[in-house]
């Protein structure tokens, strides 16, 4: 039977981890996010921190939890996929500061993929042809612009993630590209995209936030669109705080917590 963590606990806190960005916007959002899990968890308290490029860090985070006198810390990867970051650089930091601060920590899975992640992927690009009624989907390409990493297993998410919306919502056909990194890159893949004769083309970023890396890619869109203007190219919004994605943070978190009791029961 599932442990519920919503009643008043104030032995027990809740951190999450994000990347860290220079732009201001994608720190701002990042916030909201984090707001709109502290809503859903309101008897517990939420705090936040980044890996690296922004303030708090991880370290600053957890010091305002054991200054509450919190004992315990779920701690949550905001990220999309298990890379680098989420399986070696995050834990490392956490493990050093919960040995030398007698502190329980339980580190929980990243968002990945699942129907609520899938569901909120399709909603943004759904919002593309809500906003062009004369869009028709079989004659649409949708193209999800990811990271791009040096794990394939990462890459390989970001392709199923592509598959599976283009099939959920009939489009004609379905391409991914990376931001860096890993191959097909965002400029050369549209560039061939283009060759596929479809009229229109959706790009749409697979990030939690803006940044560096989503304005990159809507430039380097635009650069391919200039060059074709017989074809249509349509941004869909990345996935910010959309509810199916807190819901997934809720569901890691509860996660986490339900199978550490199980674990020590």
């Amino acid at each position: 039977m599932d442990i519920n963590i919503s009643t008043k606990n104030n032995h027990l806190g809740i951190l999450i981890c994000g990347h860290g960005s220079r732009n201001r916007i994608a720190i701002d959002e990042f916030k909201e996010l984090a707001k709109c899990i502290q809503k859903r968890f309101s008897n517990i308290t939420v705090e936040y921190g980044f890996l690296e490029f922004a303030k708090p860090s991880l370290v600053d985070g957890l010091q305002k939890l054991k200054l509450m006198s919190i004992k315990k810390v779920i701690a949550i990867p905001a990220m999309l996929f298990a890379a680098g970051h989420v399986k070696n650089d995050i834990p490392s930091v956490l493990m050093t500061f919960a040995e030398n601060n007698d502190m329980e920590i339980v580190y929980g899975r990243e968002l990945g993929i699942n129907n609520l992640m899938i569901s909120a992927a399709c909603e943004r690009v759904k919002e593309v042809f809500r906003n062009n009624t004369n869009l028709v989907p079989s004659d649409s390409v949708l193209v999800v612009a990811g990271r791009g990493s040096s794990d394939p297993d990462a890459n390989s998410n970001v392709a199923k993630i592509t598959r599976m919306i283009v099939e959920g919502l009939g489009l004609g056909w379905g391409e991914t590209v990376f931001s860096g990194v890993t191959f097909p890159l965002v400029e050369p893949g549209l560039n061939h995209i283009v060759k596929l004769g479809y009229k229109n083309i959706i790009v749409f970023p697979y990030f939690l936030f803006t940044g560096v890396l989503v304005s990159r890619i809507r430039r380097q869109k635009d650069i391919v669109a200039a060059n074709h203007p017989l074809v249509s190219f349509f941004d869909a919004k990345y996935l910010s705080s959309h509810p199916k994605v807190v819901d997934t943070f809720v569901e890691r978190i509860e996660d986490a917590f339900n199978n550490e009791n199980k674990n020590n029961s």
